[in-house]
């Protein structure tokens, strides 16, 4: 069983040519809450953000919202990500995933949050900041 926070608002996928810079005032400054995760391959560079601070230019996907495995989490554990997939992939909850060195995210489509809530506690784990009524949750 883990525990998952419901992290406030909404958030957005974000895509950028390959070799842009990482856009100015993305990561901190004075709106530096929420999650930033900003991940650079060959074909893209790639932004999970608040909706609110989408870069220009970006093509975006929104609105998503996200759930933080309450950390930290050690490194060396297993099946972290599989214990939250399986059920929301069972509940036919699309997710985007990543992780930091501390803990792991998901993003579940808004419009599917209240069935990504109930699959997650149905599979015994506890979410803080979730709607009203889910289990150990409150008005999100």
């Amino acid at each position: 069983m883990l525990d998952i926070a419901l992290l406030p608002g909404e958030y957005a996928v974000c895509r950028l040519p390959a070799g842009t810079a990482v856009p100015a005032g993305l990561l901190g400054g004075a709106e530096g809450s929420g999650v930033v995760s900003v991940t650079s391959t060959a074909d893209e560079l790639s932004v999970i953000c608040p909706a609110g601070r989408v870069p220009a230019e970006a093509v975006v996907e929104t609105p998503w919202r996200c759930l933080q495995v309450v950390g930290p989490m050690d490194l060396a554990l297993t099946g972290i990500l599989a214990s939250l997939a399986v059920p929301l992939a069972d509940a036919r909850v699309n997710i985007v995933a990543f992780s930091t060195y501390d803990t792991d995210y998901l993003l579940v489509p808004a419009v599917r949050l209240r069935e990504a809530l109930a699959a997650l506690t149905d599979a015994g784990h506890r979410v803080a900041g979730g709607l009203g009524g889910a289990p150990g949750g409150t008005a999100g």
